[in-house]
């Protein structure tokens, strides 16, 4: 296969050290070899410097400082720009792929009219096991594949950018990740740029196909503080914020499109499996209810909130044109804005 892939890992702390150097080493592990690996440090000095070293002399591999304002979308928004391949694939910083995840990538892209493609990601618990009463239909909580998503080589409205790869040529018809949506650092777990920008990338391009393959796996790693009930709530708050987010970028037709079927089917089924568990006397039957409708709650408590923000405040973000020069743009004045 003559496709060449550019990978970006986007890196923040010196934390995650170990965790870094494994998810390079498993992309250095791929049985369709990567045409390069690029690290992009998100603001970090000690972090870059660090980095620059431990890679100096490896081949194919490429640190770089980002661009753009402190975040994942600007760090992306700098791999990309500084990508040779046609195809840009994102890897997470504490995530390690299979062998074959690049090769199940690359292939989905035989159509021309695919644009992007996402894989399966599955958790890596601190713990060495799953929570008894953590749902597998908030799986997404964690960053990873969540029950309910649908199975195989599958057509969806947008692919979870921790296990994704585009065209090149999309981010030309459709600008970046916006700015404004999405983490920064450690704070307040916000999420959902790619979730924007798929929308706004099947806006500009109609015929445009987003696949899942759910072959293409990689294994991400859950820390111990991410499995308690508390960061759940913060994560499930945070994402009630950023839909506000997106449908106020691209409506909430749009916006909650796919969440209508989760909340209406996907997530009564799991609260009526928990309680058949919890009847039947299963370990962590009426947590997993429990914890279901909690999240609910709380998503639909931080969508309020922020729509409320959004209407009295304004919220404002930027999308990025993405140059082929290697340097990533001052953002557009007014693509893509909400104000």
């Amino acid at each position: 296969m003559s496709t060449e892939i550019s990978v970006v890992v986007c890196v923040y702390t010196e934390d995650r050290w170990e965790d870094i150097l494994a998810a390079v080493s498993s992309v250095g592990a791929q049985s369709l070899p990567a045409v390069e690996t690029l690290l992009v440090v998100d603001h970090n000095a000690a972090l870059l410097d660090r980095l620059a070293g431990e890679y100096k002399e490896a081949e194919g591999v490429r640190v770089l400082a980002n661009a753009g304002p402190r975040g994942l979308s600007a760090g992306r928004n700098t791999g990309i720009a500084a990508a040779r391949g046609s195809l840009v694939a994102f890897l997470d910083d504490d995530a390690v792929a299979e062998r074959d995840w690049l090769r199940h990538l690359a292939a989905a892209f035989g159509d021309p009219r695919v644009l992007a493609v996402g894989g399966r990601t599955m958790p890596l618990w601190e713990s060495r096991r799953r929570p008894a009463w953590f749902p597998e239909e908030f799986d997404w909580v964690v960053g990873c594949t969540y029950k309910g998503l649908p199975q195989g080589l599958v057509r969806v409205r947008n692919v979870l950018g921790g296990n994704a790869a585009f065209r090149r040529s999309a981010f030309d018809v459709a600008g970046g990740f916006a700015t404004g949506i999405g983490r920064d650092g450690d704070r307040r777990p916000l999420g959902c740029e790619e979730t924007e920008f798929c929308i706004r990338l099947t806006r500009a391009a109609p015929d445009a196909v987003l696949l899942i393959d759910d072959r293409a796996v990689i294994h991400h790693r859950v820390p111990s503080a991410r499995e308690r009930f508390r960061y759940f709530r913060s994560r499930t708050y945070a994402e009630g914020l950023s839909k506000a987010l997106v449908s106020r970028s691209v409506g909430a037709a749009k916006g909650l499109q796919s969440e209508r079927r989760y909340t209406t089917r996907v997530l009564p089924a799991g609260v009526a499996r928990g309680l058949r568990d919890a009847v039947l006397g299963r370990p962590g039957g009426a947590g997993r209810a429990g914890a279901i409708v909690a999240g609910v709650v709380t998503a639909a408590g931080g969508y309020a909130v922020g729509s409320l923000r959004a209407r009295r405040s304004g919220t404002t973000f930027s999308v990025m044109e993405i140059p082929g020069d290697g340097e990533t743009k001052d953002p557009a004045a007014g693509a893509g804005a909400a104000a």
